[in-house]
């Protein structure tokens, strides 16, 4: 048996192990045999495509589609993945709330560890109730409510956490501080001792005091009567002067209490009164990095959508879709070592070709009259190949031709001063009447 065959038989072992354990809802041991499957072999897209799945499962969408996205490009024909791409980007509005919900959590995290808790545990509430199933944000919340000490909602986190992964090991370690805090370790304790401790209580079991013996009727009514004389002769002789002399105490007691209380109560409002104001502090800082948060279209998610429809156009061979998009995706944030490869040949491709596709449409553009979007391709063109002087010219021309004098005189001084060697410096000076 040679090595390849070998490699691809431990891979598929380790898949089935992991779709056994996924089963089961044990995500994270399912992750990690999913994870030895693609190392034996990368090219075993049930494995792959899982995995994307339990990355769903739990929130990680940037993490699903990346897999996905891999996963297309190792195997184009009949891949499931062409239709989980499909029907997130179908969704409306999933994969926007999915690129939300990560910037909170990734801000969350942030304020958690600059200690500002209040603020990390406003936006994951809020974050969580969108997307309960995103479980590294229910462990995040769990913990700062734990270090709180308000152990019951970090138990209701963890609970919604376990319901995903069941035996997520972080998870399972938080679950066990919850519940020793809150009593329901012990709880738990007494069941299992209580079912292997079911024995009644029979008949003989029942133990009498040695001095016990039965009184007969006659005795019984004695026994009453003396009870109640002895009761009245107390009474009048020892309760009634103490119970004057208590009541006395006791109002005088209770005085003092209602003014202890009263001052008590004042401090306790002043104190509620600054709290307050600390809150609709944080609460306004929270909103107002909330409001930036969704204002910014540069989230991990959306870069993955982009890249995933990059694609998809490639594919499709659709050149002009595809480098429009390819202009707008910040490449940087998908620098995490999982799409390294896709991403540099899509990087290179575009600079030996993608430039020139937007100054073709720049040019239909300008054939048709319109400037503005001629103008808008040819900047964007510049974007890929900044030192395209041929691009620089025409932009000149055609601010020219849309009667901006000024900034196609900007452009033509740009190929002046610059590219002056260039075959375009002499016609730059004639449209500037040089």
């Amino acid at each position: 048996m040679n090595a390849g065959m070998r490699n691809r038989q431990i891979s598929n072992a380790y898949y089935n192990t992991g779709l056994a354990k996924a089963k089961n809802r044990d995500l994270t041991g399912a992750v990690d045999a999913l994870k030895k499957s693609l190392r034996f072999n990368k090219y075993q897209t049930d494995a792959r495509n899982l995995l994307g799945l339990i990355y769903h499962e739990t929130g990680e969408v940037g993490a699903a589609l990346a897999q996905w996205i891999i996963s297309l490009n190792l195997q184009e024909a009949d891949n499931l993945a062409e239709e989980y791409l499909k029907e997130l980007q179908e969704a409306p509005g999933y994969l926007d709330m999915a690129d939300q919900a990560a910037k909170k959590y990734n801000q969350s995290l942030h304020y958690a560890r600059n200690d500002n808790e209040d603020l990390a545990v406003l936006l994951l509430m809020r974050m969580v109730e969108e997307m309960p199933r995103f479980v590294r944000a229910q462990q995040l919340l769990a913990l700062l409510y734990i270090h709180h000490e308000d152990y019951t909602k970090a138990g209701r986190c963890l609970f919604q956490a376990i319901k995903v992964d069941r035996y997520n090991p972080l998870t399972q370690r938080y679950m066990a501080i919850a519940k020793q805090n809150t009593g329901r370790a012990e709880v738990e304790k007494r069941k299992l001792n209580n079912a292997f401790s079911h024995r009644q209580m029979q008949d003989d079991d029942i133990i009498l005091p040695p001095s016990y013996k039965e009184n007969t009727g006659l005795q019984s009514v004695l026994n009453i009567l003396a009870g109640l004389v002895l009761g009245v002769v107390v009474v009048f002789f020892l309760v009634t002067p103490t119970i004057r002399d208590s009541i006395v105490s006791r109002h005088q007691e209770e005085m003092r209490q209602n003014l202890e209380l009263v001052n008590q109560k004042s401090l306790e409002i002043d104190d509620l009164n600054k709290k307050l104001q600390e809150a609709n502090a944080a609460q306004e800082e929270a909103e107002s990095s909330l409001e930036t948060m969704v204002n910014n279209s540069g989230g991990v998610i959306s870069q993955y959508q982009r890249l995933a429809q990059i694609l998809q156009a490639y594919r499709n061979e659709d050149m002009k879709s595809a480098v429009q998009i390819y202009v707008e995706t910040d490449f940087s944030v998908l620098a995490d070592g999982v799409l390294d490869d896709i991403v540099a040949w899509l990087q290179q491709d575009m600079t030996q070709n993608g430039y020139q596709v937007l100054e073709q449409m720049g040019d239909e553009a300008v054939t048709q009259g319109n400037h503005a979007r001629a103008v808008d391709y040819f900047q964007k063109s510049l974007q890929i190949n900044g030192g395209n002087v041929g691009v620089i010219y025409k932009i000149g021309l055609a601010y020219k031709n849309a009667g901006d004098t000024d900034k196609a005189n900007e452009y033509f001084g740009e190929i002046i001063m610059n590219h002056g060697s260039s075959e375009y410096a002499s016609q730059a000076k004639e449209q500037r009447g040089y």
